[in-house]
């Protein structure tokens, strides 16, 4: 019975240092599994991700690429002049729609006749206005340059007139005077009456009972 109390004493303490060792194990467990779980992603592989390409890198992929100029195509001495026969800009341009126009006249198509004629007058009247233009700002300094683009703004002129009278008279073959004694009118304007195409321009508006005095006058109306 004397050894009774030391040996529920030693019993006791064994008991509550089995209980304090095992809730340190037990807390300890998820202190190593959660050290565990923070260090798995650091040794794991990483996984490839591809990346998809937004919509403008999609387009400017598969468009095709927009060619650039060199620098060196701009330089005066590599520009072609213009080829007459290749520019509605010229005289020969002009020319060439007058003949289509003839070709359409004498098919009877009216109607591709007067397009053909309005195109080929504003070519003429464009032309003569470049030229008139160009010859009075080389007047007073050089008179030969303006000599030169004042005769080609009167041959311009000239021919625009010729369309003029030719679209006239399409204009009459498809009775519509309405349109054909404004052009008539502006080529005696031109012309001046007393020149051959004023002549003409003023018979026409006679004939369509627009003017009622001939002229010239003959001899006996004197």
């Amino acid at each position: 019975m004397v050894f009774a109390k030391p040996i529920r004493f030693v019993y006791s303490t064994f008991n509550l240092t089995l209980l304090i060792v095992l809730s340190l194990t037990l807390v300890q467990q998820p202190l190593n599994a959660q050290s565990e779980e923070t260090v798995e992603p650091e040794n794991s592989i990483p996984i490839p991700v591809e990346v998809q390409p937004t919509q403008p890198e999609i387009e400017s992929e598969n468009s095709t690429p927009i060619p650039v100029q060199p620098a060196e195509l701009t330089q005066p001495e590599n520009i072609r002049p213009l080829e007459p026969q290749n520019s509605l800009l010229s005289i020969q341009g002009g020319q060439n729609l007058m003949t289509e126009a003839e070709n359409a006249i004498a098919e009877e198509n009216y109607d591709l006749a007067s397009q053909k004629l309005q195109e080929a007058r504003q070519i003429f009247n464009q032309l003569s206005n470049f030229y008139s233009q160009l010859a009075g700002s080389f007047s007073g300094i050089d008179n030969r340059v303006s000599s030169g683009q004042r005769g080609k703004a009167l041959e311009t002129a000239q021919m625009r007139d010729q369309a003029t009278y030719q679209l006239a008279l399409v204009h009459r073959a498809q009775n519509q005077p309405e349109l054909a004694v404004p052009l008539l009118v502006q080529i005696i304007t031109s012309q001046q009456p007393t020149r051959d195409l004023g002549k003409k321009a003023y018979q026409q508006l006679l004939e369509l009972g627009f003017v009622d005095v001939p002229y010239p006058r003959s001899s006996g109306n004197n």
